[in-house]
């Protein structure tokens, strides 16, 4: 006999299929209110379908964006106009960054693919002087008050689903294609090293399985 709980969990998976939203997308203008209003360079690592590259266009000079995904980048480069000073490369983000250095580099849902210490090592040795890292992450649930926070997203997420997608069916963007892997770190963990690593980073925990991670450096 089928239990309750794994009904509504199906249900809930039938939804979300129908109706796809990018939880990462979502915080898109929260990154844009971190970084200045107009910027020389930026990078954008695990850049996907270029959604942030190219709203990180509006206010740079020129913006890379950076995935390790042929496909995905090749969506990319199709979805940007010829005049937007954006452009996408296929890579390592420990290896392959662009030579230079960036006013502001972004990292959504792409750090928890990486080792954690290397790449923020990475990301600083690149951040320009009084430049600014921004990265949207996700971690693995460990404490209570992170089952909480997953438990009220829940509920939240089946109306954004509704709104975003004005109950109609509809079918999965582009931005939400790429390869994904589930997180191991919790997030006690991910600010303990981050702390060390980059002095002063703010780290919040944030509703839709969630983190973020800012940093200027001096």
């Amino acid at each position: 006999m089928t239990t309750p709980m794994p009904r509504l969990l199906a249900a809930l998976e039938r939804f979300h299929a129908a109706r796809p939203w990018d939880h990462n997308a979502h915080y898109h203008r929260w990154i844009m209110r971190q970084v200045p209003k107009r910027f020389g360079t930026a990078l954008d690592i695990g850049s996907g379908s270029g959604d942030l590259a190219r709203l990180l266009g509006t206010r740079a000079g020129t913006v890379r964006g950076l995935d390790a995904d042929p496909a995905i980048v090749a969506r990319a480069r199709e979805l940007t106009a010829r005049a937007a000073p954006v452009t996408f490369t296929v890579g390592d983000a420990l290896t392959d960054i662009p030579p230079g250095s960036y006013d502001v580099i972004t990292c959504v849902a792409a750090l928890h693919h990486l080792p954690f210490s290397d790449a923020l090592g990475v990301f600083r040795r690149h951040l320009a002087p009084g430049g600014t890292l921004v990265v949207v992450g996700v971690a693995r649930a460990q404490s209570t008050g992170d089952r909480l926070l997953g438990a009220a997203a829940v509920p939240l997420n089946v109306a954004m689903a509704w709104i975003k997608n004005r109950g109609r069916r509809s079918a999965r963007p582009a931005s939400m294609t790429a390869p994904t892997r589930p997180a191991v770190m919790s997030f006690a963990d991910i600010a303990r090293e981050a702390r060390q690593l980059l002095p002063g980073a703010r780290l919040r925990r944030r509703i839709f399985w969630r983190y973020t991670l800012v940093w200027n450096q001096n």
